[in-house]
């Protein structure tokens, strides 16, 4: 099967390639058993940019970004973080590394039992040595919680917010130990349509502050309309067509526009 290239040059690539490339994946395969879910996909994020993933259920998307962030060894392929080769790394300097990406997982995944001072906390204590000179853990915890506009939670615990109160929490821990690369996974699956618009809104407030990498994993067209600088579409284990929003959603080949109808 040959992979479509939906690139305009001149609009899609000249920007981003004139920047510096944080994230690089090359011929990725992972398979389990005879079910090859990553058939030699390829990738490159750049600094500033969002660059959307989107693929249909089981398409690979979670267990490509699963091996970006080294919790899924992949069979074959190169993935350079911030120009470090991730399977060549030890467990300490892949600690190191893991520090300099903010992960908001699907569903939030805040610690129940801790308070939402308590889970933004957490990551600063198994960073600290990072974090040394930066300023204090109280300030640091206000200003992750500020910038997401929920300073006033800080004492809830998680069961005390909405649905999209914890995503906000969840991307201000990710956003505390100030990463250079954000990955976003299905960051508005479960929330109505009203809420889905706020946290898409507040990404790109994080964006424009922050000037981070975001790499979004969705399904949400709308989130992948308003967000994307760049989109790839994952397709039978490929990056079968990459383009931006306008350029694939105009495309005549039928794979690529059935993530559009």
């Amino acid at each position: 099967m040959s992979r479509v290239k939906e690139f305009n040059t001149e609009n899609s690539t000249a920007g981003a390639e004139t920047r510096e490339c944080v994230l690089e994946i090359k011929d990725l395969r992972k398979s389990f058993g005879t079910n090859k879910v990553l058939n030699g996909f390829n990738m490159n994020l750049y600094q500033g940019e969002s660059l959307v993933v989107m693929g249909k259920s089981g398409s690979g998307k979670s267990v490509m970004i699963k091996c970006v962030v080294g919790l899924m060894e992949a069979d074959r392929g190169s993935i350079k973080i911030l120009g470090k080769e991730l399977t060549h790394l030890e467990r300490a300097a892949l600690d190191q590394l893991r520090a300099e990406i903010g992960f908001l997982f699907q569903g939030s995944a805040l610690y129940d039992s801790m308070t939402v001072r308590e889970n933004l906390e957490f990551p600063l204590r198994r960073h600290a040595a990072r974090m040394k000179n930066d300023a204090d853990t109280e300030t640091l915890v206000l200003e992750a919680l500020e910038s997401v506009k929920l300073a006033h939670t800080v004492d809830l615990m998680p069961n005390e917010l909405s649905g999209g109160m914890k995503r906000r929490v969840a991307l201000a821990r990710a956003l505390i130990l100030k990463p250079k690369i954000i990955l976003y996974d299905e960051p508005t699956s479960g929330l109505d349509p009203i809420t889905s618009k706020e946290i898409i809104n507040l990404m790109q407030e994080v964006q424009q502050k922050y000037n981070t990498s975001s790499l979004i994993i969705t399904h949400d067209v709308d989130c992948a309309r308003v967000i994307s600088d760049r989109m790839v579409l994952l397709v039978d284990g490929i990056n079968y067509a990459e383009g931006n929003f306008k350029e694939l959603s105009q495309s005549v080949d039928p794979k690529v526009r059935a993530f559009f109808k």
